[in-house]
């Protein structure tokens, strides 16, 4: 079992899952480094969560490993005790591989799963340093399954299911006091979609719209229930953290056709986005 109070570093905390994650931990006794780009919804996340936990403010893009590395160990310097990591912040990319052009694809990249490498490499030595520590790497169903139009997206959350397994497996080999979970969220009612970029070579902006409309009907797993699932998911120690109904169906669902998911699982989207 990890014990939860002490302190948390989470990435992406401003908004979504990172947010309502901040405000389960701080209701535990837990104090909070909270990262975003996003100045002011951090503010207002600490406002809201008041004097109750003791919190620093970091404005950090999770692109910049350097911005990383400060954030690290600022943070430390802040909360000593710091022992759970969170590496959560992610952006989406809206297009077929053909619409999306490189450069667009390494942004993502930057973000959805080098932030995550360069968040656990930049506090690991400082957690190995503990009597028990926790690192959380946010994936999604998407680094379980790959739907068309996600390429960019699920080439890198499939990325950082690997890399989180792999390092899990190195930790215990060692026989390290961190434990390492990665967490795979269905569809979240956050503003994710609506925030995020579409691809080059989109010019229909119809099919954005709907693209939005499908991920917020399917959409139905509020933060906080996620951030209640993730916290009992570090409490146990588990390993792979599934939020969601969805997200259950499509990793039992890919087990058993691992080559020939994708049809059946449209059909039932569609079925979804026609309210049967």
């Amino acid at each position: 079992m990890t014990a939860i109070p002490g302190a948390a570093a989470i990435t992406g905390a401003a908004s979504g899952i990172g947010r309502a994650l901040a405000i389960e931990l701080a209701k535990r006794g837990c104090d909070l480094a909270l990262a975003d780009r996003d100045e002011a919804g951090l503010n207002t996340l600490a406002n809201e969560i008041g004097a109750q936990r003791k919190i620093s403010l970091h404005r950090v893009d999770v692109s910049d490993p350097s911005d990383i590395a400060q954030f690290a160990r600022d943070a430390v310097a802040s909360h000593p005790g710091l022992n759970i990591l969170v590496n959560n912040a992610g952006v989406a990319l809206m297009g077929t591989f053909e619409e999306i052009d490189q450069a667009q694809m390494d942004w993502l990249f930057d973000i959805n799963f080098w932030g995550v490498v360069h968040g656990t490499r930049a506090f690991l030595p400082h957690l190995k340093t503990l009597a028990e520590a926790h690192i959380v790497n946010v994936s999604s169903i998407f680094g379980i399954i790959a739907p068309p139009g996600q390429s960019a997206y699920a080439a890198a959350k499939f990325a950082v299911r690997g890399f989180s397994e792999s390092v899990r497996h190195e930790l215990a080999v060692a026989g390290s006091p961190v434990r390492l979970s990665v967490v795979h969220p269905g569809g979240v009612a956050t503003s994710i979609a609506r925030s995020s970029r579409t691809g080059v070579g989109v010019t229909d902006n119809a099919r954005r719209a709907q693209m939005i409309d499908r991920f917020e009907t399917a959409a139905r797993t509020t933060p906080k229930d996620a951030a209640l699932r993730i916290i009992r998911g570090i409490e146990r120690n588990e390993p792979r953290i599934l939020i969601g109904n969805d997200a259950r169906f499509m990793d039992l669902l890919q087990r058993f056709r691992p080559g020939t998911y994708w049809a059946p699982l449209q059909r039932k989207l569609e079925r979804m986005a026609k309210g049967k």
